[in-house]
């Protein structure tokens, strides 16, 4: 298991949140005329969408695909 694929990723609104705090966090990084702690907010809120929204499958699902039901 991945850290991103941790249990408590599952819920949409923690991935949306970790995010959203990395937006938040540039943000108050370049107003206050810090831009390259900005760009390094900015470059972990692009990671979180990639490994949060683009590649993210929970575990249940991984465990549901790999093993095919008992048909009785």
């Amino acid at each position: 298991m991945k850290d991103s694929e941790h249990p408590f990723f599952r819920p949409l609104w923690r991935r949306v949140a970790v995010v959203a705090v990395c937006v938040i966090w540039s943000i108050i990084e370049f107003a206050t005329g810090t831009p390259f702690w900005g760009i390094i907010a900015l470059g972990f809120a692009g990671y979180g969408i990639w490994q949060f929204f683009y590649l993210y499958k929970p575990a249940d699902e991984n465990k549901a695909a790999a093993e095919p039901e008992p048909k009785e």
